[in-house]
C-alpha cells in the first residue's frame, strides 16, 4: 500500500480495549481514517460512532466486511466470533487486526491461520501487555547466552478477579463464548513462546473452587449458574529446548500481584522478571550468573524499552506490505495449541503431546 494512502478502518465490536487503547492509539497515527463501526445493537453502534469519532455505522458485520470503504477490519469482539469474522474479512481482501484469545480452540485457530495463509493480507493479533516493557532486554540476554542451557522455566499469574462468589458469571468463564481459553493462559504462553520456544508435552490439573455464580449480567436472570472454566490451574510441561516448564494460574488469590513473575533458571545464570502491577513502568528484571552470589536488577534503558505501540506497528506493517507482524496468526495458533492441550490434559487426566500437527511449520517471513 502506498505510504501516502489513507488506511480506512472498520470496527466490529467497539468496547473495552478498543475504546481504552486502540482508538486512542490509532488517532495518533497519521493517514488513518476511522470509517465505520458495527456493535451488537444499532443503538450501541450509534453511541460508539458518536463518542469515538467514527464516521458511520454498519447494520451487520457482513455489511462492514463487504464495504468498499473499508481496508482494515478491526475485530474487538469476544472469542466465539473471532474465527468467523477474521476468515470472512481475509476472504474479502481486507487486512485484519484481531483481539487476543485468538479463537475458541486449536481447530478454530487453525481455520483462521489457514485462511490467512491463503490470502495476501496483513493479519495481527493484539499482543499481551504482560512483560512488554522489558521484552527486548529479556530477548537480548537470552540471545547472548546469559542463562546458558535452560533447566527450569516458571510462570505465575495470580489475581483475585474471581475471588468474590457473589460476583456474576463473567463471559470469560462461559464455554460457548470463551472456548478453551482460561484465565490469561494464552497471553502468558505467547510471552514464553516468544522468549524460549514451544512445549513438547503438557500435563495439567484444574479446579473450579467456586463452581456456581449469579448469572452473567447480560442474562439478567436469578439463582445460580454453573462456572464452566477453572479458576485455578497448574501445568507441568516439557519444552522443546529440554527445560521443564511450570505454570501456575489463579483467579482466586488475594494479595498475589507482586509475586507474579516469569523465571528462567539455566546452566549459566538466572533471570526473574517480576510483573508487579499494570501501572506504567511497573515490573523489575533481576538476573545473576551461577558464579555470583545474588541477583541484581537489570535496568531497562529508555532506548531498549518496548512500549505500547500496537496500533502504529500494525498500520506500519500494512503500509510496508508485511503480512505477519508480531504476534502473527502463527503465534496465536501456537498459544491456542498450548491452551487447548492444557484443557485436554486437565479433562482427560493424562499428558498431551505437542505439536498437534508435526508437519506444520512456522511460515517464512512475508
Amino acid at each position: 500500500m502506498p505510504e501516502a494512502a489513507v488506511i480506512r478502518i472498520g470496527f466490529i465490536g467497539a468496547g473495552g480495549i478498543v475504546r481504552q487503547r486502540h482508538i486512542p492509539g490509532l488517532k495518533q497515527v497519521s493517514g488513518v481514517e476511522l470509517v465505520g463501526v458495527c456493535n451488537s445493537t444499532p443503538e450501541s453502534s450509534e453511541r460508539a460512532a458518536r463518542e469515538l469519532g467514527i464516521r458511520r455505522t454498519f447494520e451487520s458485520p457482513e455489511q462492514l466486511i463487504g464495504s468498499d470503504e473499508i481496508d482494515v477490519v478491526w475485530i474487538g469482539t469476544q472469542p466465539y466470533l473471532h474465527s468467523r469474522l477474521s476468515i470472512a474479512a481475509l476472504q474479502a481482501g481486507k487486512h485484519v487486526f484481531c483481539q487476543a484469545r485468538m479463537a475458541m480452540d486449536y481447530a478454530d485457530a487453525k481455520r483462521m491461520f489457514e485462511a490467512w495463509m491463503r490470502s495476501d493480507r496483513t493479519a495481527m493479533l493484539c499482543p499481551p501487555p504482560h512483560y512488554m516493557r522489558g521484552d527486548r532486554v529479556i530477548r537480548r540476554l537470552l540471545r547472548e547466552g546469559f542463562v546458558g542451557r535452560p533447566y527450569n522455566v516458571v510462570a505465575r499469574s495470580f489475581a483475585d478477579t474471581y475471588l468474590d462468589p457473589s460476583k456474576p458469571l463473567h463471559w470469560r468463564q462461559m464455554g460457548n463464548i470463551s472456548g478453551v481459553n482460561t484465565l490469561d493462559v494464552g497471553m502468558l504462553a505467547e510471552v514464553v513462546h516468544r522468549w524460549l520456544g514451544y512445549m513438547a508435552s503438557v500435563s495439567a490439573q484444574a479446579i473450579t473452587v467456586i463452581p456456581e455464580r449469579p448469572p452473567a449480567e447480560v442474562h439478567q436472570g436469578h439463582g445460580q449458574t454453573k462456572v464452566e472454566r477453572p479458576d485455578t490451574l497448574a501445568v507441568a510441561a516439557r519444552m522443546e529446548n529440554g527445560a521443564l516448564f511450570s505454570g501456575l494460574w489463579s483467579g482466586v488469590a488475594k494479595f498475589a500481584d507482586d509475586p507474579n513473575a516469569i523465571e528462567i533458571y539455566g546452566s549459566e545464570g538466572t533471570i526473574r522478571y517480576l510483573a508487579g502491577t499494570d501501572a506504567p513502568g511497573s515490573g523489575r528484571i533481576l538476573a545473576g550468573k551461577v558464579s555470583g552470589s545474588a541477583l541484581t536488577e537489570v535496568p531497562v534503558a529508555e532506548a531498549e524499552a518496548r512500549r505500547w505501540t500496537v496500533e502504529a506497528d500494525f498500520i506500519r506493517a500494512v503500509r510496508e506490505g508485511r503480512r505477519d507482524p508480531e504476534p502473527s496468526f502463527w503465534d496465536g495458533l501456537k498459544y491456542m495449541e498450548l491452551t487447548d492441550a492444557i484443557f485436554r490434559s486437565a479433562a482427560e487426566g493424562q499428558a498431551v503431546k505437542l505439536p498437534y500437527d508435526p508437519e506444520l511449520a512456522r511460515p517464512e517471513p512475508r
